[in-house]
């Protein structure tokens, strides 16, 4: 259904668990050849699914709207982030994954060839959310591919369109090997993925990514998640008003408000408080909202992506104002079709708010005064969440430093959404916004494989010391040994212990 208007799009199955099961096996049975390609072969097929996309850019960015009812502008950041994420894995996999070569920790052991290589999980799911349904999919899949994993995905049954057209294009037009496949369908078939996978990536809510974390502890696999968001902007009275005012607007009301790492509150110093709300006020009142799918860049706030969505909105900007918060612009839906709601400006908040306590996820931004950079700290630090936050000051070893002390993933110092486009940082939530991470170098692969040690002979004996049979001699010798290498004195190294 589209959220513009309210019309029907299209139709896709709502698989069921047989259809899940043997969607699984196929490409389980896909996966071994796909492994046995190495990180350069697998990156040719990828580097053809990045081709593909700029081919059909134009297409995408028009499923995207229609399914989401983002403006183009909104719209136009997902292929371009999904571009980056494809380049960076496709660049960097083989050195992320090449078996590393530790030396032993000890001298007793320098006749051990030690190794680790990374194998990939035969079968990986990613279910995705429905906020950007291009880019989401593409911030993981990238990565398990190109560490060797097959990879069942499931995109939300409210934006599939768009992904389901991206695996449509992998198997047909690109005829790459069938490692990707698409589970379409509600949240049993989300459930029959995740029973159906070696390791599963979750990016939603908090409710059912516990969902999620309990099932995969069955089954004793792992899970990465990312969950939901309060994120909280700092705002200290050095600020520069022009760009904080600016990145607050953007940071609060881009994709309609729709991004876990989106602005949901800030904390002003009471020095700037008036000029920054001044500001905010007046660059929110100027925004266009509406679709400009026949006109690109004629609006910047688009449609919510449903009436559930909008209603959770609705409900805490009602109950922050029946708690005494005033409403300085927007604060209700646009009226006509679709599910709009204006972009919305809070002031007179306090935490006895929903709007200050719960995941929001929609165009709203309430500020409160605080008197210092303390108080803005407390209040943030006071949040069930902790998944992004900014710190906004021309100090920036005063920002740097109170930016360390945010109970949260990641930061920004001056900017805002900025943690989650820089692929050697970890992108990850604490608390009840998640466990893992999504990047981080290295270990944004790494998570899609399992570590195998090994140790080989450089020299090898008839027999080792420690082995059958025991006799004083060879026990003494090897206690002696070891003393004599681990100790780091001499008294202890010759036996000469001053204990007991």
């Amino acid at each position: 259904m589209s959220p513009v208007d309210g019309t029907v799009i299209a139709a896709v199955p709502n698989m069921t668990d047989a259809d899940v099961a043997v969607l699984a096996a196929r490409l389980r049975a896909a996966q071994p050849e796909w492994e046995a390609l190495g990180t350069r072969g697998r990156g040719k097929w990828l580097g053809q699914l990045r081709d593909w996309i700029l081919d059909n850019e134009t297409h995408l960015m028009s499923l995207i709207q229609q399914e989401t009812g983002k403006v183009y502008g909104d719209a136009s950041i997902e292929p371009s982030y999904g571009l980056m994420v494809l380049n960076y894995w496709i660049k960097n996999a083989e050195e992320f994954l090449r078996d590393g070569r530790p030396k032993p920790a000890s001298p007793t052991q320098l006749t051990k060839q030690l190794t680790v290589s990374y194998r990939p999980f035969p079968l990986v799911g990613v279910i995705s959310p429905w906020n950007w349904p291009l880019v989401m999919p593409l911030l993981d899949i990238p990565a398990a591919l190109m560490a060797g994993c097959a990879v069942l995905s499931k995109p939300s049954e409210l934006t599939p369109l768009t992904w389901l057209e991206v695996v449509r294009g992998w198997r047909e037009d690109i005829e790459a090997p069938d490692v990707l496949g698409c589970a379409t369908g509600a949240g049993a078939t989300g459930r029959a993925v995740v029973d159906a996978v070696d390791m599963v990536q979750f990016t939603g809510s908090v409710r059912t990514g516990r969902a999620v974390a309990a099932r995969a502890g069955e089954r004793l696999i792992p899970c990465s998640l990312e969950l939901g968001g309060k994120d909280p902007m700092i705002v200290l009275n050095d600020a520069d008003i022009e760009r904080t005012s600016a990145g607050a607007v953007w940071g609060a009301f881009v994709n309609a408000g729709q991004g876990c790492i989106a602005i949901e509150r800030a904390y002003v110093e009471a020095g700037i408080y008036d000029d920054f709300v001044r500001e905010v006020v007046s660059k929110t009142a100027a925004l266009r909202v509406g679709t400009d799918i026949d006109a690109p860049f004629t609006a910047d706030i688009g449609a919510m992506s449903s009436e559930a969505q909008l209603a959770i909105v609705e409900r805490h900007v009602d109950d922050a104002v029946a708690k005494g918060a005033k409403v300085l612009a927007g604060g209700k839906r646009r009226p006509g079709p679709g599910f709009y709601y204006l972009p919305t400006v809070l002031v007179d908040v306090d935490h006895t708010m929903d709007i200050m306590r719960e995941e929001t996820f929609g165009p709203v931004l309430p500020i409160m005064k605080v008197p210092d950079a303390e108080s803005a700290l407390a209040l943030a630090n006071d949040s069930a969440f902790g998944l992004s936050g900014s710190v906004w000051t021309k100090d920036r070893r005063k920002g740097e430093a109170l930016a360390e002390r945010l109970e949260v993933g990641g930061v920004c110092v001056n900017n805002v959404c900025m943690t989650n486009f820089q692929l050697p940082l970890p992108s990850g939530g604490w608390k009840d916004s998640g466990i893992g991470a999504r990047f981080g170098a290295a270990g944004g692969i790494r998570k899609y494989t399992r570590a195998q040690a090994r140790v080989s002979e450089r020299v090898e004996a008839k027999s080792e010391a420690h082995w059958y049979p025991f006799t004083p001699f060879k026990g003494g010798l090897i206690a002696k040994g070891s003393r004599f290498i681990e100790a780091r004195d001499w008294r202890r190294r010759l036996g000469r212990s001053a204990g007991r």
